[in-house]
């Protein structure tokens, strides 16, 4: 009977996973297995010829199958690093992507200087932007918004389990802050026309991924609607699909009320966030 060691184990998922053309076939691996052995990553690396019980191979085997019919590793452990961050994430919410960290570095630019700002991150999901931008300005008043009940109340568990003070409302983009004025109102709304979804999102929430109108339904309302919403020199920044930003750069132009745009490239060198000031 073959011996399934860690290293054995990781070095044929890593395999079969990059044969799929994961991005992260290796991490994928290694996340899987820590999780199933109730280790850290860097003890598989520690004790790589530790042979796996049949259970736990068993357990690591059906998480491998669920992976390959196109899971995400967040969902299968219930876990997402984002900003630092550990967060609880599962089907309620699109799983945050680390090219969504440009989109925080872009807040806090537009928020050097500024003491006691207010925020609000629209379309929050997981909580993932609000929950970054709380942990690294805690002088900030946080909000967060979405229409799902499933990612308020997922949101709002994180910002506990977290110990971070972020306002969590239910509402259709700017509903839910009732009338309120920001500093800044970040936001990583859906931007896929529903026929760009690809297989691999399949088991993410749709209402996370598309919107109308070529993919600019939500984002143009929110660029239209912002002004009432942002306190005098008030900045809004979005998350943009890539290739389109001057599309975005000219909505905001569009509008007549904003003044200072600019575009920032996430860590790939991809244009992927435009944000603008209030005029």
């Amino acid at each position: 009977m073959e011996t399934w060691t860690v290293r054995r184990v990781l070095g044929w998922t890593a395999e079969r996973f990059g044969r799929e053309r994961y991005e992260s076939p290796r991490l994928d691996a290694e996340i899987l297995l820590a999780y199933v052995l109730s280790a850290k990553r860097i003890e598989l690396y520690m004790d790589h010829d530790r042979a796996l019980a049949g259970g736990e191979l068993e357990r690591f085997r059906e998480l491998v199958k669920r992976r390959l019919d196109g899971e995400p590793v967040a969902y299968l452990v219930g876990r997402r690093e984002f900003w630092s961050l550990d967060l609880k994430i599962d089907p309620r919410v699109l799983v945050p992507r680390p090219e969504s960290e440009a989109l925080v570095e872009e807040a806090l630019a537009r928020l050097a200087g500024r003491v006691r700002p207010r925020l609000l991150d629209v379309g929050t999901g997981s909580g993932a932007l609000a929950l970054a931008l709380a942990n690294a300005r805690p002088d900030a008043e946080v909000w967060a918004t979405d229409l799902s009940p499933g990612a308020v109340e997922l949101a709002g568990e994180n910002a506990e389990r977290l110990g971070l003070a972020v306002r969590v409302v239910r509402g259709d983009l700017l509903a839910g802050a009732g009338g309120e004025r920001f500093d800044l109102v970040i936001a990583n709304l859906p931007y896929l026309r529903p026929d760009e979804v690809r297989p691999s999102l399949r088991h993410e929430p749709r209402m996370a991924l598309t919107a109308e109108d070529d993919g600019f339904a939500l984002t143009r309302r929110l660029i239209a609607e912002a002004p009432d919403a942002l306190a005098p020199g008030g900045v809004l920044a979005v998350e943009v699909a890539s290739g389109r930003a001057d599309e975005i750069l000219a909505m905001f132009g569009a509008r007549g009320a904003y003044d200072q745009p600019r575009v920032r490239n996430d860590l790939s060198g991809i244009e992927r966030v435009v944000s603008a000031a209030l005029a």
